[in-house]
């Protein structure tokens, strides 16, 4: 970890760049208002990143919103980290056109993280054999983009151990993230040694369990003991392990709160006690199933 603040706590991705530890997540995000409000609280909280994807339909706010906003904190373009992602619709032929289009609406030169955001493929089932040769289009593409320089890191989301697997014997860019579900109920163990083996870095979203576990008791419990919130406490159990996060919300004040996650440390036996709740369970989407 470089440092212990929101604006400069960073992990170095397998290119060579630095990605902040804390973003902002705008799933469900919209209105340009709304959007516009969410940026400028996380700007002015000392957020430096902002996750979207072509499939949130807020992409185009989100360019407007930092453009307008930049100057607001003297900051640049190269200040600030952007990813979206390939929405399922578009895997495989058309990917090359879903990648241009999300950096056409986001009104941007370039993407510092573009993801493939699900394994499948809109339109076919799971278990489609198709499904693998679409993920392989789309990466190519990908890569074509990186090469031009258009998307400076590339990365997938959503992927299983296995789709993991498959892509590293076929790629010419191995990926330089992989986002997935990832909180004290779902620990992902077998996927961060996969990452950590590839020298991919592991994202988090989800991290508060879209609510549902800042009422479990022992990270209640552990909030109060170190004078936190749970979502400050859910969110300092990821970033302590190196995992970057993208909390989500609409509200400036819930915005700030969720940066304060640098300046405090949960003790060997907290971290373990989050950990132990892990069952496997999961709040959103089971790549599991796909082929």
């Amino acid at each position: 970890m470089a440092s212990s603040s929101a604006a400069t706590a960073s992990v170095v991705l397998n290119t060579g760049v630095h990605m902040p530890l804390l973003g902002l997540g705008t799933f469900k995000l919209q209105g340009t208002e709304n959007v516009y409000q969410a940026v400028d609280a996380a700007l002015a909280a000392g957020y430096r990143a902002f996750d979207s994807a072509a499939i949130y339909g807020n992409e185009a706010d989100l360019g407007r919103a930092l453009k307008e906003l930049l100057p607001k904190y003297c900051l640049s373009r190269e200040d600030v980290f952007i990813t979206s992602k390939l929405t399922p619709k578009d895997q495989g032929e058309k990917a090359m056109e879903g990648a241009l289009q999300s950096l056409s609406q986001l009104d941007l030169s370039y993407i510092d993280l573009y993801l493939i955001h699900w394994p499948g493929t809109q339109g076919l089932v799971v278990n489609d054999q198709h499904n693998p040769g679409n993920r392989a289009q789309s990466w190519a593409a990908l890569e074509e983009l990186h090469s031009q320089g258009k998307l400076k890191a590339i990365g997938v989301s959503n992927y299983t151990p296995a789709h993991m697997k498959q892509l590293m014997q076929s790629c010419k860019v191995p990926p330089a993230v992989l986002q997935v579900e990832f909180h004290p109920e779902l620990c992902q163990s077998e996927l961060r040694t996969v990452c950590k083996e590839y020298g991919v870095c592991f994202q988090a979203y989800t991290s508060l369990g879209r609510g549902g576990l800042l009422t479990d008791p022992v990270v209640m419990e552990v909030a109060k003991n170190c004078e936190r919130t749970p979502a400050q406490v859910l969110l300092r159990w990821a970033v302590q392990q190196g995992v970057p996060v993208l909390p989500k919300s609409s509200s400036p004040e819930r915005i700030k709160a969720n940066s304060r996650i640098f300046d405090f440390m949960l003790t060997d036996a907290d971290m373990e006690r989050l950990s132990a709740l892990d069952s496997g369970h999961r709040y959103c989407w089971d790549p599991s199933e796909v082929a």
